[in-house]
Protein backbone atom coordinates (compact mmCIF):
# COMPACT_ATOMS: atom_id res chain seq x y z
CA UNK A 1 0.00 0.00 0.00
CA UNK A 2 2.60 2.68 0.68
CA UNK A 3 4.67 1.55 -2.24
CA UNK A 4 1.62 2.29 -4.46
CA UNK A 5 1.12 5.94 -2.35
CA UNK A 6 4.78 6.55 -3.33
CA UNK A 7 4.58 5.71 -6.75
CA UNK A 8 1.03 7.51 -6.78
CA UNK A 9 2.82 10.97 -5.43
CA UNK A 10 5.82 10.27 -7.70
CA UNK A 11 3.40 10.54 -11.00
CA UNK A 12 1.55 13.33 -9.74
CA UNK A 13 5.44 14.87 -8.79
CA UNK A 14 7.22 14.06 -11.96
CA UNK A 15 2.94 15.40 -14.10
CA UNK A 16 4.00 19.04 -12.19
CA UNK A 17 7.21 19.40 -14.59
CA UNK A 18 7.47 20.99 -17.79
CA UNK A 19 7.10 18.48 -20.37
CA UNK A 20 10.77 19.90 -22.11
CA UNK A 21 12.33 20.01 -18.60
CA UNK A 22 11.25 15.51 -17.71
CA UNK A 23 12.64 14.81 -21.51
CA UNK A 24 15.82 16.47 -20.59
CA UNK A 25 15.89 14.51 -17.22
CA UNK A 26 15.68 11.25 -19.36
CA UNK A 27 18.16 12.70 -21.65
CA UNK A 28 20.60 13.74 -18.51
CA UNK A 29 20.23 9.85 -17.11
CA UNK A 30 20.99 8.65 -20.18
CA UNK A 31 24.41 10.35 -20.50
CA UNK A 32 25.47 9.13 -17.77
CA UNK A 33 28.22 6.70 -19.28
CA UNK A 34 31.71 6.18 -18.10
CA UNK A 35 34.45 4.14 -20.43
CA UNK A 36 36.75 2.32 -17.80
CA UNK A 37 40.19 1.69 -19.68
CA UNK A 38 40.68 -1.41 -18.17
CA UNK A 39 37.57 -2.88 -19.44
CA UNK A 40 38.30 -3.98 -23.18
CA UNK A 41 36.46 -2.25 -26.10
CA UNK A 42 35.27 -5.30 -27.35
CA UNK A 43 33.27 -5.41 -24.19
CA UNK A 44 31.65 -2.46 -24.58
CA UNK A 45 30.64 -2.91 -27.92
CA UNK A 46 29.14 -6.07 -26.99
CA UNK A 47 27.22 -4.43 -24.36
CA UNK A 48 25.91 -2.04 -27.69
CA UNK A 49 23.90 -4.51 -29.14
CA UNK A 50 22.59 -5.92 -25.39
CA UNK A 51 21.46 -2.32 -24.89
CA UNK A 52 19.44 -2.00 -27.93
CA UNK A 53 18.10 -5.21 -27.50
CA UNK A 54 16.52 -4.11 -24.36
CA UNK A 55 15.55 -1.18 -25.35
CA UNK A 56 13.59 -2.27 -28.03
CA UNK A 57 11.85 -4.63 -25.90
CA UNK A 58 10.93 -1.73 -23.56
CA UNK A 59 9.35 -0.19 -26.71
CA UNK A 60 7.43 -3.25 -27.74
CA UNK A 61 6.35 -3.19 -24.14
CA UNK A 62 5.54 0.60 -24.24
CA UNK A 63 8.20 1.12 -21.39
CA UNK A 64 8.48 4.61 -23.48
CA UNK A 65 10.77 5.91 -20.94
CA UNK A 66 13.22 3.13 -20.51
CA UNK A 67 13.69 2.62 -24.12
CA UNK A 68 14.45 6.28 -24.71
CA UNK A 69 17.08 6.29 -21.94
CA UNK A 70 18.46 2.75 -23.24
CA UNK A 71 18.80 4.47 -26.68
CA UNK A 72 20.41 8.03 -25.29
CA UNK A 73 23.49 5.46 -23.77
CA UNK A 74 24.23 3.70 -27.17
CA UNK A 75 24.37 7.07 -28.56
CA UNK A 76 26.47 8.41 -25.54
CA UNK A 77 28.72 5.65 -25.38
CA UNK A 78 29.30 4.89 -29.37
CA UNK A 79 28.69 8.96 -30.63
CA UNK A 80 31.55 10.71 -27.81
CA UNK A 81 32.93 8.33 -25.13
CA UNK A 82 34.24 4.94 -27.06
CA UNK A 83 36.70 7.15 -28.67
CA UNK A 84 37.93 8.19 -25.27
CA UNK A 85 39.38 4.61 -24.41
CA UNK A 86 43.23 3.76 -25.03
CA UNK A 87 42.39 0.92 -27.49
CA UNK A 88 39.66 1.93 -29.67
CA UNK A 89 41.89 1.89 -32.35
CA UNK A 90 42.71 -1.64 -32.01
CA UNK A 91 39.18 -2.68 -32.61
CA UNK A 92 38.51 -4.25 -35.66
CA UNK A 93 36.78 -2.52 -38.92
CA UNK A 94 34.03 -4.64 -39.10
CA UNK A 95 33.11 -4.42 -35.49
CA UNK A 96 32.63 -0.87 -35.84
CA UNK A 97 30.56 -1.01 -39.37
CA UNK A 98 28.40 -3.20 -37.28
CA UNK A 99 28.03 -0.66 -34.47
CA UNK A 100 27.56 2.30 -36.85
CA UNK A 101 24.66 0.22 -38.87
CA UNK A 102 23.40 0.37 -35.57
CA UNK A 103 23.43 3.87 -34.80
CA UNK A 104 21.77 4.69 -37.86
CA UNK A 105 19.36 2.76 -36.74
CA UNK A 106 18.44 4.09 -32.86
CA UNK A 107 19.05 7.61 -33.63
CA UNK A 108 15.92 8.10 -35.73
CA UNK A 109 13.81 5.68 -33.20
CA UNK A 110 15.18 8.03 -30.36
CA UNK A 111 13.92 11.00 -32.40
CA UNK A 112 10.66 9.78 -32.85
CA UNK A 113 10.61 8.57 -29.33
CA UNK A 114 11.50 11.94 -27.53
CA UNK A 115 8.04 13.24 -29.55
CA UNK A 116 6.03 10.59 -28.56
CA UNK A 117 7.40 11.27 -24.87
CA UNK A 118 6.38 14.90 -25.35
CA UNK A 119 3.21 15.15 -26.23
CA UNK A 120 2.79 11.87 -23.74
CA UNK A 121 4.16 14.46 -20.89
CA UNK A 122 1.74 17.29 -22.05
CA UNK A 123 -1.02 15.45 -21.76
CA UNK A 124 -0.14 14.71 -18.00
CA UNK A 125 1.01 18.06 -17.45
CA UNK A 126 -2.21 19.64 -18.65
CA UNK A 127 -4.59 17.13 -16.46
CA UNK A 128 -2.21 17.83 -13.31
CA UNK A 129 -3.16 21.70 -14.50
CA UNK A 130 -6.39 21.32 -14.48
CA UNK A 131 -6.34 19.15 -11.19
CA UNK A 132 -4.26 21.54 -9.30
CA UNK A 133 -6.99 24.53 -10.35
CA UNK A 134 -9.88 22.43 -9.18
CA UNK A 135 -8.05 21.20 -5.80
CA UNK A 136 -7.31 25.01 -5.45
CA UNK A 137 -10.94 25.85 -5.66
CA UNK A 138 -12.33 22.81 -3.35
CA UNK A 139 -9.85 24.11 -0.90
CA UNK A 140 -11.30 27.59 -0.85
CA UNK A 141 -14.44 26.41 -0.98
CA UNK A 142 -14.10 24.06 2.11
CA UNK A 143 -12.37 26.94 3.89
CA UNK A 144 -14.95 29.26 3.72
CA UNK A 145 -17.34 26.54 4.68
CA UNK A 146 -15.55 26.11 7.64
CA UNK A 147 -15.55 29.28 8.45
CA UNK A 148 -19.14 29.98 8.55
CA UNK A 149 -19.46 26.92 10.40
CA UNK A 150 -16.94 28.36 13.08
CA UNK A 151 -19.33 31.47 13.34
CA UNK A 152 -22.52 30.05 14.00
CA UNK A 153 -21.01 27.87 16.23
CA UNK A 154 -20.09 31.10 18.27
CA UNK A 155 -23.30 32.57 17.69
CA UNK A 156 -25.28 29.62 18.99
CA UNK A 157 -22.96 29.27 22.41
CA UNK A 158 -23.98 33.21 22.48
CA UNK A 159 -27.28 32.56 22.15
CA UNK A 160 -27.88 29.61 24.97
CA UNK A 161 -25.23 31.17 27.10
CA UNK A 162 -27.64 34.88 27.16
CA UNK A 163 -30.86 31.83 27.79
CA UNK A 164 -29.04 30.56 30.68
CA UNK A 165 -28.70 34.06 32.21
CA UNK A 166 -32.33 35.58 31.64
CA UNK A 167 -33.75 32.06 33.14
CA UNK A 168 -31.20 31.48 35.91
CA UNK A 169 -32.32 34.90 38.18
CA UNK A 170 -36.16 33.96 38.08
CA UNK A 171 -34.97 30.07 39.38
CA UNK A 172 -32.70 31.60 42.21
CA UNK A 173 -35.79 34.09 43.81
CA UNK A 174 -37.79 31.13 43.90
CA UNK A 175 -35.34 28.73 45.09
CA UNK A 176 -34.85 31.45 48.18
CA UNK A 177 -38.24 32.58 48.42
CA UNK A 178 -39.07 28.97 50.12
CA UNK A 179 -35.99 28.96 51.31
CA UNK A 180 -36.81 31.90 53.73
CA UNK A 181 -40.21 30.14 54.51
CA UNK A 182 -41.44 27.61 52.57
CA UNK A 183 -45.04 27.81 54.33
CA UNK A 184 -45.94 31.34 54.03
CA UNK A 185 -44.37 32.36 50.01
CA UNK A 186 -44.35 36.08 49.33
CA UNK A 187 -47.54 37.47 47.86
CA UNK A 188 -45.35 39.32 44.81
CA UNK A 189 -43.52 36.07 44.69
CA UNK A 190 -40.07 38.41 45.22
CA UNK A 191 -38.25 38.09 48.12
CA UNK A 192 -36.29 41.26 49.40
CA UNK A 193 -33.15 41.60 51.43
CA UNK A 194 -35.05 42.27 54.25
CA UNK A 195 -36.80 39.07 54.01
CA UNK A 196 -33.58 37.04 54.05
CA UNK A 197 -32.60 36.18 58.06
CA UNK A 198 -29.37 37.68 59.33
CA UNK A 199 -28.12 34.44 60.43
CA UNK A 200 -28.44 32.25 57.19
CA UNK A 201 -25.99 33.22 54.36
CA UNK A 202 -27.50 33.74 50.89
CA UNK A 203 -26.26 31.18 48.92
CA UNK A 204 -24.33 33.00 45.41
CA UNK A 205 -26.27 32.60 42.61
CA UNK A 206 -26.09 30.25 39.78
CA UNK A 207 -24.76 31.51 36.53
CA UNK A 208 -23.24 29.94 33.99
CA UNK A 209 -20.22 33.39 31.77
CA UNK A 210 -19.75 33.20 28.50
CA UNK A 211 -16.51 31.34 27.43
CA UNK A 212 -13.66 33.69 26.34
CA UNK A 213 -12.99 33.93 22.54
CA UNK A 214 -9.76 31.58 22.78
CA UNK A 215 -11.94 28.73 24.01
CA UNK A 216 -13.36 28.68 20.98
CA UNK A 217 -12.53 25.86 18.67
CA UNK A 218 -10.37 27.37 15.82
CA UNK A 219 -11.26 26.16 11.95
CA UNK A 220 -9.57 22.93 11.00
CA UNK A 221 -6.54 22.98 8.48
CA UNK A 222 -7.21 19.78 6.52
CA UNK A 223 -4.04 20.51 4.13
CA UNK A 224 -4.45 17.40 2.13
CA UNK A 225 -1.02 14.66 2.86
CA UNK A 226 -1.36 13.62 -0.31
CA UNK A 227 -0.20 16.71 -1.99
CA UNK A 228 2.47 18.23 0.41
CA UNK A 229 5.72 18.28 -0.47
CA UNK A 230 5.43 17.08 -4.21
CA UNK A 231 8.24 19.16 -5.72
CA UNK A 232 11.20 17.06 -5.02
CA UNK A 233 14.28 18.38 -6.71
CA UNK A 234 15.20 17.03 -10.23
CA UNK A 235 18.27 15.64 -8.82
CA UNK A 236 16.68 13.57 -6.33
CA UNK A 237 14.18 12.06 -8.94
CA UNK A 238 16.73 11.13 -11.04
CA UNK A 239 18.52 9.51 -8.10
CA UNK A 240 15.64 7.05 -7.86
CA UNK A 241 15.74 6.14 -11.62
CA UNK A 242 18.01 3.38 -11.74
CA UNK A 243 16.81 1.21 -8.72
CA UNK A 244 17.66 -2.48 -9.71
CA UNK A 245 15.22 -4.76 -12.05
CA UNK A 246 14.55 -8.06 -10.56
CA UNK A 247 16.50 -11.00 -11.60
CA UNK A 248 14.46 -14.39 -11.93
CA UNK A 249 16.63 -17.79 -12.08
CA UNK A 250 15.49 -20.67 -12.32
CA UNK A 251 16.11 -23.18 -8.89
CA UNK A 252 17.36 -26.00 -11.08
CA UNK A 253 20.24 -24.10 -12.98
CA UNK A 254 22.44 -24.63 -9.60
CA UNK A 255 22.34 -28.73 -9.49
CA UNK A 256 22.68 -28.76 -13.21
CA UNK A 257 25.54 -26.30 -13.71
CA UNK A 258 27.35 -28.28 -10.65
CA UNK A 259 27.30 -31.83 -13.14
CA UNK A 260 28.48 -29.73 -16.23
CA UNK A 261 30.84 -29.10 -13.32
CA UNK A 262 31.56 -32.38 -11.70
CA UNK A 263 34.51 -33.45 -13.74
CA UNK A 264 36.69 -30.17 -13.32
CA UNK A 265 35.67 -30.40 -9.72
CA UNK A 266 36.95 -33.78 -9.12
CA UNK A 267 40.38 -32.59 -10.30
CA UNK A 268 40.16 -29.24 -8.32
CA UNK A 269 39.50 -27.36 -11.26
CA UNK A 270 37.17 -24.38 -11.60
CA UNK A 271 34.73 -24.37 -13.77
CA UNK A 272 32.85 -20.90 -15.59
CA UNK A 273 29.40 -20.02 -17.14
CA UNK A 274 27.64 -16.94 -18.60
CA UNK A 275 24.21 -16.32 -17.18
CA UNK A 276 22.58 -15.14 -20.23
CA UNK A 277 18.55 -14.28 -20.96
CA UNK A 278 15.86 -11.68 -21.69
CA UNK A 279 13.98 -8.57 -20.55
CA UNK A 280 10.70 -9.26 -19.97
CA UNK A 281 7.85 -6.66 -18.21
CA UNK A 282 10.79 -5.44 -16.46
CA UNK A 283 12.17 -8.16 -15.17
CA UNK A 284 15.18 -10.09 -16.04
CA UNK A 285 15.39 -13.55 -16.70
CA UNK A 286 18.06 -16.22 -16.69
CA UNK A 287 17.40 -18.53 -19.31
CA UNK A 288 20.28 -20.06 -20.24
CA UNK A 289 23.74 -20.99 -18.83
CA UNK A 290 26.40 -21.39 -21.62
CA UNK A 291 29.71 -23.17 -20.58
CA UNK A 292 32.71 -21.79 -23.27
CA UNK A 293 35.73 -23.22 -23.76
CA UNK A 294 37.89 -22.37 -21.08
CA UNK A 295 41.59 -22.86 -19.12
CA UNK A 296 40.71 -23.59 -15.30
CA UNK A 297 43.07 -23.52 -12.24
CA UNK A 298 42.26 -24.49 -8.17
CA UNK A 299 41.30 -20.75 -8.27
CA UNK A 300 40.87 -19.76 -11.78
CA UNK A 301 38.93 -19.91 -14.59
CA UNK A 302 39.62 -17.88 -17.71
CA UNK A 303 37.06 -18.17 -20.87
CA UNK A 304 38.76 -18.82 -24.52
CA UNK A 305 37.06 -17.82 -27.77
CA UNK A 306 34.23 -15.84 -27.18
CA UNK A 307 33.19 -15.07 -30.51
CA UNK A 308 31.07 -18.28 -30.14
CA UNK A 309 29.52 -17.20 -26.88
CA UNK A 310 28.69 -14.00 -28.70
CA UNK A 311 27.44 -16.05 -32.08
CA UNK A 312 25.53 -18.41 -29.83
CA UNK A 313 23.57 -14.98 -27.90
CA UNK A 314 23.11 -12.98 -30.91
CA UNK A 315 21.00 -16.01 -32.42
CA UNK A 316 19.22 -16.20 -29.84
CA UNK A 317 18.63 -12.40 -28.61
CA UNK A 318 19.79 -13.24 -25.24
CA UNK A 319 21.72 -10.90 -23.23
CA UNK A 320 24.60 -10.93 -20.21
CA UNK A 321 22.81 -11.43 -16.89
CA UNK A 322 26.19 -12.45 -14.96
CA UNK A 323 28.33 -15.45 -14.47
CA UNK A 324 28.98 -18.29 -12.57
CA UNK A 325 31.63 -20.53 -11.41
CA UNK A 326 32.98 -22.71 -9.12
CA UNK A 327 35.74 -22.81 -6.24
CA UNK A 328 36.25 -26.70 -5.72
CA UNK A 329 38.01 -26.39 -2.77
CA UNK A 330 37.07 -22.78 -1.02
CA UNK A 331 33.74 -21.47 0.66
CA UNK A 332 31.57 -19.23 -1.54
CA UNK A 333 32.91 -16.07 -1.85
CA UNK A 334 34.40 -13.02 -4.40
CA UNK A 335 38.43 -13.43 -4.50
CA UNK A 336 40.51 -10.43 -5.71
CA UNK A 337 40.86 -11.47 -9.17
CA UNK A 338 36.82 -12.33 -8.97
CA UNK A 339 36.02 -8.79 -8.24
CA UNK A 340 37.78 -7.42 -11.49
CA UNK A 341 35.93 -10.17 -13.42
CA UNK A 342 32.50 -9.07 -11.71
CA UNK A 343 33.37 -5.39 -12.13
CA UNK A 344 33.26 -5.82 -16.36
CA UNK A 345 30.30 -7.73 -16.38
CA UNK A 346 28.61 -4.68 -13.41
CA UNK A 347 29.27 -1.56 -15.61
CA UNK A 348 27.54 -3.40 -18.59
CA UNK A 349 24.59 -3.99 -16.60
CA UNK A 350 24.03 -2.57 -13.20
CA UNK A 351 21.70 -5.86 -11.85
CA UNK A 352 24.76 -8.54 -13.11
CA UNK A 353 25.48 -10.96 -10.43
CA UNK A 354 28.13 -13.56 -9.83
CA UNK A 355 26.81 -16.88 -8.68
CA UNK A 356 29.36 -18.63 -6.54
CA UNK A 357 29.29 -22.88 -5.67
CA UNK A 358 31.27 -23.89 -3.57
CA UNK A 359 30.17 -28.38 -3.62
CA UNK A 360 32.46 -28.92 -0.73
CA UNK A 361 30.80 -26.72 1.76
CA UNK A 362 27.67 -27.08 0.78
CA UNK A 363 27.47 -23.64 0.15
CA UNK A 364 26.19 -20.75 -3.05
CA UNK A 365 26.50 -17.22 -2.93
CA UNK A 366 24.98 -14.94 -5.06
CA UNK A 367 27.02 -11.61 -5.15
CA UNK A 368 27.42 -8.56 -6.67
CA UNK A 369 29.84 -5.03 -5.72
CA UNK A 370 28.68 -2.56 -3.73
CA UNK A 371 27.33 0.50 -5.77
CA UNK A 372 28.35 2.66 -3.52
CA UNK A 373 32.02 1.77 -2.74
CA UNK A 374 32.66 -1.55 -4.15
CA UNK A 375 32.06 -0.69 -7.50
CA UNK A 376 34.03 2.60 -7.68
CA UNK A 377 36.85 1.05 -5.88
CA UNK A 378 38.01 -2.01 -7.92
CA UNK A 379 37.19 0.31 -11.26
CA UNK A 380 40.34 2.11 -10.00
CA UNK A 381 42.21 -0.29 -9.08
CA UNK A 382 45.14 -1.20 -11.89
CA UNK A 383 46.83 -4.56 -9.87
CA UNK A 384 46.07 -8.17 -11.58
CA UNK A 385 46.31 -11.35 -10.51
CA UNK A 386 45.37 -12.14 -6.77
CA UNK A 387 46.17 -9.09 -4.53
CA UNK A 388 44.79 -7.69 -1.08
CA UNK A 389 41.91 -5.94 -1.05
CA UNK A 390 40.22 -3.88 1.97
CA UNK A 391 37.76 -5.80 3.85
CA UNK A 392 35.87 -2.51 5.60
CA UNK A 393 34.07 -1.55 4.27
CA UNK A 394 32.74 -4.29 2.38
CA UNK A 395 34.04 -5.01 -1.32
CA UNK A 396 30.98 -6.77 -2.07
CA UNK A 397 27.47 -8.38 -0.49
CA UNK A 398 24.85 -10.81 -1.07
CA UNK A 399 22.06 -9.56 -3.57
CA UNK A 400 18.30 -9.02 -2.81
CA UNK A 401 16.93 -7.94 -6.10
CA UNK A 402 17.30 -11.72 -7.14
CA UNK A 403 14.46 -14.54 -7.28
CA UNK A 404 14.48 -18.11 -7.64
CA UNK A 405 12.14 -19.53 -9.77
CA UNK A 406 11.00 -23.47 -9.05
CA UNK A 407 9.12 -23.69 -12.07
CA UNK A 408 11.19 -21.68 -14.47
CA UNK A 409 13.09 -24.10 -17.07
CA UNK A 410 17.00 -23.78 -17.83
CA UNK A 411 18.77 -24.61 -20.96
CA UNK A 412 22.40 -25.73 -20.37
CA UNK A 413 24.66 -24.83 -23.71
CA UNK A 414 28.17 -26.84 -23.31
CA UNK A 415 30.43 -25.06 -26.25
CA UNK A 416 33.43 -26.98 -24.63
CA UNK A 417 32.14 -30.29 -26.21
Amino acid sequence: MQSEEKRTRQSVDLASLEPAVRVKQLATYGAMVEVDPNVPPRRYYRSGLEMVRMANVYLEEGNLENAYILYMKFMTLFVEKIRKHPEYTSVPAQVKIVNQTKLKEVMPKAEKLKQKLLDQYAKEHQTYKENSSKRRAAEEERRKQEQEDAKLAQRLQADENRRDNVTSTPHLKHTEQWAVSPSAPPVDGIVYPEDWPAAQPRPAPLFRPDPPESAAKPPLNRESSNFSGLLTPLLARAAERPSLRRVRAPSALLARFLRLAAADTARNVECCGILAGVLERDQLKITHVIVPKQTGTADSCSTNNEEEIFHYQDQHNLITLGWIHTHPTQTAFLSSVDLHTQCSYQLMMPEAIAIVCAPKYNETGYFALTPDYGMQFIANCRLSGFHPHPNDPPLFYNVNHIHLDETAPVEMVDLRR
